[in-house]
């Protein structure tokens, strides 16, 4: 089983990646913005804490995205082919957790990093939000989810570099060419 992180700045296109993906490889798509907003609507305490956090654009806590998906791990069902990782790991901590948990369970992953320019960026998520209703697609936040990105998720690349498990894809083009890059890739992994 093979397991692929999806990375990328917000907006760089990783859910409608994830989708085509899923399509083709028959892969599992684990979004953890879906985990957390199904959290959240819940109701539960956690999911609270975990709205108030996101609402402004911060990130979750690594304990508890860690507890969230060693639930999941634990849960795959055996024929599963693999998973794609759509916005976890979001530290370089949250990585090295990832690949304990990996490891413990006999996988691993390889990052497929979604590169787009910041005013591609801006363009299609300020448009998501008028299309989705989403309200945290709006300037202010996008420029801190951003800013938050670069910080603290963006060394994750060099993370996986270093293991030789991580792949820049440019996802400044349409989500076909951008896929295409992704199967050239994919195949190879998966023979």
């Amino acid at each position: 089983m093979l397991h692929i992180i999806l990375g990328g700045a917000p907006g760089s296109g990783k859910g409608t990646l994830s989708e085509i993906i899923v399509n083709k490889y028959g892969l599992q798509h684990l979004s953890t913005g879906d985990v957390l907003r199904a959290e959240i609507a819940s109701g539960s305490p956690l999911g609270k804490e975990i709205d108030a956090l996101i609402s402004k654009g911060n990130l979750v806590p690594d304990q508890q995205m860690i507890q969230l998906l060693e639930s999941y791990l634990d849960n795959l069902s055996p024929d599963c082919k693999g998973v794609i990782f759509d916005g976890f790991p979001r530290t370089v901590e949250q990585a090295r957790a990832l690949t304990i948990m990996l490891a413990k369970r006999h996988m691993e992953a390889y990052m497929l990093d979604l590169y787009a320019e910041e005013d591609v960026i801006m363009a299609r998520l300020i448009h998501r939000g008028k299309t989705s209703g989403r309200a945290d697609d709006n300037y202010d936040t996008i420029k801190n989810r951003l800013r938050i990105y670069n910080e603290m998720t963006k060394p994750i690349s060099d993370y996986y570099l270093k293991l030789h498990r991580y792949f820049m894809i440019n996802s400044n083009i349409n989500p076909e060419c951008t896929f295409s890059q992704i199967d050239v890739i994919l195949s190879g992994l998966y023979k």
